[in-house]
């Protein structure tokens, strides 16, 4: 495992392809590759929040456990910025905000196919059935409802780059409402793309998320780079410090 960051403003986490966002007493917000949990789960793999708590013990050298609370979920195959809370005054005031919806999330989209629009909104039922939704045409007791945005940047071939404002926030809900359009995100074969990507990622990127810290009184604006390997043409001239999208790239650092 390569050295901790060093005390600087912008802190690596384990790795300097791998970025830290923001890090202060009450908050830590860090890159999630492709491929690496949020949370653990039943398959014992890694999982991006005991990273990030052995992430603290040792910057840090604090003794006995390390509180962090996670306040927000990404798919394994998603990659993008991820928000822990470092205190209990953090989290609940944090968790206020997501219940209330005042947390901005905006997310990159690559999906088969051309859209007609150049931007829409799309309101739809969702209902989970095992470990697949679907959109359901009217209502049920068990459906939710799912509201997005979304603007089109551009396209390649016979695809489309998709910026996605989330207004609520179910699971799978960006997967199930561009597969609902006909137009799925590439690699996502629970979702009806017709194959996948090499490292079994999705190209769906968390790219923006905005909050109002608990105890700051000011707007955060969290931002993650266009990692590399991105199936889209080069946004970006040259590739800096911008991290794997694919956990693999990094993983080995780990075992």
């Amino acid at each position: 495992m390569n050295a901790i960051g060093d005390e600087t403003e912008n802190p690596f986490f384990f790795d300097r392809r791998w970025p830290v966002f923001y890090e202060d007493n009450h908050l830590l917000a860090v890159y999630k590759p492709s491929g690496l949990l949020v949370q653990g789960d039943r398959t014992g793999d890694a999982c991006l929040l005991d990273l990030a708590r052995q992430w603290i013990k040792q910057r840090y050298a604090k003794p006995g456990k390390v509180f962090l609370a996670m306040m927000h979920r990404l798919d394994r195959p998603v990659a993008g910025v991820v928000l822990f809370a470092r205190t209990s005054k953090a989290a609940g005031r944090l968790s206020r905000q997501f219940r209330e919806r005042t947390v901005e999330k905006r997310y990159l989209a690559v999906v088969q196919g051309i859209l007609g629009k150049k931007s829409g909104r799309r309101i739809n039922h969702i209902e989970r059935r095992g470990r697949l939704s679907r959109v359901v045409a009217t209502p049920t007791a068990e459906s939710q409802e799912a509201r997005l945005s979304y603007q089109v940047l551009g396209h390649d071939g016979g695809s489309s780059l998709l910026d996605v404002a989330l207004e609520t926030g179910r699971r799978h809900q960006i997967r199930i409402q561009l597969a609902d359009m006909g137009h799925p995100i590439l690699g996502d074969l629970r979702y009806g793309a017709p194959g996948p990507l090499p490292g079994k990622q999705i190209a769906l990127l968390a790219r923006h998320l905005s909050v109002d810290h608990p105890t700051r009184g000011m707007r955060l604006h969290l931002t993650c780079p266009i990692p590399r390997s991105w199936p889209w043409p080069e946004v970006e001239t040259a590739d800096g410090d911008r991290p794997p999208w694919d956990w693999r790239r990094l993983d080995w650092e780990h075992e």
